[in-house]
Order: C-alpha cells, then sequence, then structure tokens
C-alpha cells in the first residue's frame, strides 16, 4: 500500500504554504482585549491571494475551473491555514461547493461552482443545530409547496453559524416531513430570513439564523439521500485537519521557548519533566494526524469497508476534541506567564483551539457514538 500524498496533494500544500507565508496571526485585536469582534469580516485580501492560487476550486471539477482533487487535498490546504489562524471560511466554502458539485443539480452548479472558485461568491453551512448540542437537520423544516419544481418552505433556528454575516449562500440542512434531510442555499438577507450577532470563544463573528416561511427556489434546495451525511462528515474531519495544524504549530512554539527559556543556567526543554510533557502531545498530534488521514481517505475514495464512514469521522474526532486541548494547555504550562501575554500569539491559538474542541464536541459523547457503531457492525 501507498501511503505517500500525490504530486497534486502536494503541489495544494506547497501552494497554500505560499499564500499563508506572510499571514500573521495577530493581525486583528486580540480577543482578549475585545469584547465584540475582532474584526467586521474574514481577511478578504487573504481571500483573493487564495483564489488566485486556485486554492478556492481544489474539490471541482476541471469543467468548472478547478483542480478536480479530493478531501485530502483540502485537509492539507487546512492543515497550514491553521498555523497561522487563517481568518477565512476555507473549510465552509469548498465543503459547500463539494456538496453542490456532488449532490447539486445542473443549474445550481452552472450557477455556483466557477464563481465560487473565482473567489467571487462566498458559502458557508450551518451545521450547530438550535442549540450547538441536537442535530443540526432537526433545527429547520422544509416543506415544499404544490406542483412540481416549487419553491420550498424553511421555518426554524440554527446557532453559531460561522461567516453569516459574510457568506453570500448559508447551506442549510432542513427536515421534511417525510423524515428525510434536504440542503437549501439560503441566500443572505432573503426574505424571512434573520441573522442574530453571536461571537465565539476566538473572537470571530457568528451568526444565529432565524427562517421564518423563507421561500427558497427549488434549483436552490438539494433532495438527494446522503448529501447531508456526507457533507458533515467532510465539515468535520475538515475542523479536525484544522485542529492538527493549530496543535504542531503550538507544539512547535513550545518548543522555541523552552530551548531558550534557561532555568539554573540550562534550557527548560532540557528538564525531564519539559521533555516527557512535550513528547506526550506529540504523541497525542501523531494519533490526530493519522486518524485524520483515515478519515479524509475514506470519504476521497469512497473506500467500503466492514464499518461505515461515520466511525473513521468519530475516531479523528475523538483523538482531534482532545489532542487539540491538551497540546494547547501544556503550551500555556511551558510557557508559564509568558503563554498569557497578549502581546505574545499563544493565547490566540488557545481561543481558536477552545472554538475548534467545542464545534467537534466532547469525546466521551463520541465515544458512545462509536460503540454503538461497532454494535451495529460485526467485524467477525
Amino acid at each position: 500500500m501507498d501511503f505517500t500524498f500525490s504530486e497534486e496533494q502536494q503541489a495544494a500544500a506547497e501552494a497554500a504554504r505560499g499564500v499563508f507565508a506572510d499571514v500573521a496571526p495577530d493581525a486583528v485585536p486580540s480577543p482578549a482585549l475585545t469584547t465584540g469582534a475582532v474584526a467586521d469580516e474574514f481577511d478578504r485580501a487573504l481571500w483573493a491571494r487564495l483564489a488566485d492560487a486556485d486554492l478556492l476550486s481544489l474539490l471541482s471539477a476541471e469543467e468548472y475551473g478547478g483542480a478536480g482533487l479530493d478531501a485530502v487535498a483540502l485537509c492539507l490546504v487546512l492543515r497550514e491555514s491553521a498555523k497561522v489562524l487563517a481568518r477565512v471560511p476555507l473549510l465552509e466554502s469548498s465543503a459547500a461547493l463539494a456538496a453542490v458539485q456532488a449532490y447539486g443539480g445542473p443549474e445550481l452548479r452552472a450557477a455556483l461552482l466557477e464563481r465560487a472558485g473565482r473567489g467571487e461568491v462566498v458559502l458557508t453551512v450551518a451545521a450547530s443545530g438550535r442549540t450547538g448540542h441536537d442535530p443540526a437537520e432537526l433545527a429547520v423544516t422544509a416543506r415544499q409547496a404544490e406542483g412540481e419544481g416549487a419553491h420550498w418552505i424553511l421555518d426554524g433556528v440554527q446557532t453559531a453559524v460561522p461567516w453569516a454575516y459574510d457568506a453570500d449562500y448559508v447551506v442549510v440542512p432542513a427536515h421534511t416531513a417525510a423524515d428525510r434531510t434536504v440542503l437549501a442555499l439560503v441566500p443572505r438577507g432573503h426574505d424571512g430570513v434573520a441573522l442574530g450577532e453571536q461571537f465565539s470563544t476566538s473572537g470571530e463573528r457568528l451568526g444565529e439564523l432565524r427562517l421564518e416561511s423563507a421561500r427558497i427556489a427549488a434549483r436552490d434546495v438539494i433532495d438527494v439521500e446522503g448529501a447531508w451525511e456526507w457533507l458533515r462528515d467532510l465539515l468535520t474531519t475538515g475542523t479536525c485537519a484544522l485542529a492538527l495544524g493549530l496543535g504542531e504549530r503550538v507544539l512547535r512554539m513550545s518548543s522555541e521557548y523552552t530551548s531558550k527559556r534557561e532555568q539554573f543556567g540550562f534550557p527548560v526543554a532540557t528538564f525531564q519533566a519539559v521533555a516527557v510533557q512535550a513528547a506526550d502531545r506529540y504523541i497525542d498530534l501523531r494519533a490526530m494526524e493519522v486518524t485524520l488521514w483515515q478519515a479524509a481517505w475514506r470519504i476521497a475514495s469512497g473506500a467500503r469497508c466492514t464499518l461505515p464512514v461515520a466511525a473513521d469521522v468519530t475516531v479523528a474526532k475523538i483523538w482531534a476534541s482532545e489532542g487539540v486541548r491538551r497540546v494547547v494547555q501544556t503550551a500555556q504550562h511551558l510557557h508559564g506567564g509568558f503563554g498569557a501575554d497578549v502581546d505574545y500569539p499563544l493565547h490566540r491559538y488557545h481561543a481558536w483551539a477552545k472554538h475548534l474542541e467545542l464545534s467537534l464536541g466532547p469525546a466521551a459523547a463520541h465515544e458512545e457514538a462509536l460503540g454503538d457503531l461497532l454494535a451495529a457492525h460485526s467485524l467477525g
């Protein structure tokens, strides 16, 4: 078996490193010093550079101006973006576009894919449900008006929608009376759509999306079985990639700091207690990495195994949620009071890590879900 990345995947990662090379993690006000949002919108200049580097169309087919790559390539790019805390909706827009390409109708694909790949249209996804703890697809109801090709009517609330104030469309999962899940592309500022301002631990502005009899054209609704599950798995795996990239950068920061900080005439990195803690966090990161690539490969390849894709995604979530928390906590400990200095970027990484941890959910809940999957699928 060949576990190396393809030339195209490596090229995407290299292009990402070039784009993110001059991004400063502290380019906006610190969330520790800001009561509201750290900025009015995402980094539009960086978004334009990503478009110029063809990194917004990674998953789009060549006929739509894309590179035709897969979830592994996207995760490689997301990993690099997290190292600099890139303030762009790269995960959400890329995943939404991939779902439109895989499950949307030809009219919808023609209307969005090329424009979004050029950075002209921005998409995001409402994936947190009404409270952040309930299934997102149950937070909104959808019913179709009578007649073939008639519009859909949406009612409900989705909380903590990332980049909701900046995106042109929000992809909203909604359930029907027939217990199906559809994906509706809801335009910003549409009739029957309202946003309530919320803030993440990283200081980014989120939106509570309220839908009251919002009428969505049939063209903008994806009614295909499995579309939401596929999109949800891709979003989750992408979030694990962000956690990995962030954790790797934080461990590097800890290594650099402890190699320079001296106590009793020696760098603290040479002390056994410090080295053991750093080694434990390195093991966390390697576990996060291997489970991430397993999940991304399952999504990209569509390979059939004894357990469904959800099992691999769940394992990746367990490690990413726990691992990123442990990495930043150890980093704060090894930095001492310096780690809390708002003039040093570590506190920003801690805030972003907490947001990622909350987005992924508690590991204990995922372990229960994994147990249910193991019970339902015989491994013998």
